[in-house]
C-alpha cells in the first residue's frame, strides 16, 4: 500500500501573509534600523526562518539550501552580507521562475493574463511572453545592482536603493506595461489576410 501522506504545516493566521509581505517590502528599512541594535546574525536567522516557513511543503528543499547558506555565512563572519544579500536572493528567485516559465511555458505573465482572459489570443500570448522577458531583464539588472550595493555600498545607500529606488523602478515597470497593454489591446487583431 503506497498511501501518500499529506505534509503537515503549521496553522497560519489570516494576517500571516499580509504581515510577511509587509516585512518583505520593509526588509531594507528594518535591517537598517535593527542591525545596529541586534547585530547581523539574528536578523539573518529571522529572515531565513521566515522564508523557509513561507515556502510550500513541496519546495522546502530550497529552504534548507537557504538555511545552510545562511549558517555558512554566519560561521564565516559574513552575516551582514547575508542580511544585505536578501534582495539579491529574491531577484534571483524571481528571475529563475520567470525564465523557467519562458522555457517550459506558459509564461508567468500568460498565466496571470489567463485568469482574467481565459481565451487569450495568439497576439496576447506573444505579448505576455515579451512582458515576461522584460521582467527577466528587470530582475537580472536589479539583482546585479542589489548585489553591488550589498558588496560595496554603505548601509544608507543600500537601504536607499533596495528600500526606496527599487520600488519606484517597479512602479515604473508596472505603469509602463499597463500603458503599453492598453495600446496593444486597442489595436484590432491581425487576420491571416493582413500578413
Amino acid at each position: 500500500m503506497n498511501a501518500r501522506i499529506a505534509p503537515v504545516s503549521a496553522p497560519r493566521s489570516p494576517l500571516f501573509n499580509p504581515l510577511l509581505g509587509i516585512l518583505a517590502l520593509g526588509w531594507p528599512l528594518a535591517a537598517h534600523v535593527l542591525l545596529p541594535h541586534l547585530g547581523a546574525w539574528p536578523l539573518l536567522v529571522a529572515i531565513l526562518a521566515l522564508a523557509w516557513w513561507r515556502l510550500p511543503a513541496a519546495r522546502r528543499g530550497w529552504g534548507w539550501v537557504l538555511l545552510i547558506a545562511g549558517g555558512a555565512l554566519i560561521a564565516a563572519g559574513y552575516a551582514e552580507f547575508g542580511v544585505r544579500a536578501w534582495p539579491v536572493v529574491l531577484n534571483a528567485a524571481m528571475l529563475a521562475v520567470f525564465a523557467y516559465s519562458l522555457a517550459h511555458g506558459p509564461s508567468v505573465i500568460e498565466r496571470l493574463a489567463r485568469r482574467r482572459e481565459p481565451t487569450l489570443s495568439p497576439r496576447g500570448v506573444r505579448y505576455t511572453r515579451r512582458v515576461t522577458q522584460a521582467w527577466c531583464v528587470f530582475f537580472l539588472v536589479n539583482g546585479s545592482i542589489a548585489l553591488w550595493t550589498a558588496l560595496y555600498a554603505d548601509m544608507a545607500t543600500w537601504t536607499l536603493y533596495n528600500g526606496g529606488i527599487v520600488y519606484a523602478l517597479l512602479a515604473t515597470m508596472f505603469l509602463g506595461e499597463w500603458l503599453i497593454r492598453r495600446r496593444v489591446k486597442s489595436r484590432p487583431e491581425e487576420t491571416p489576410h493582413d500578413r
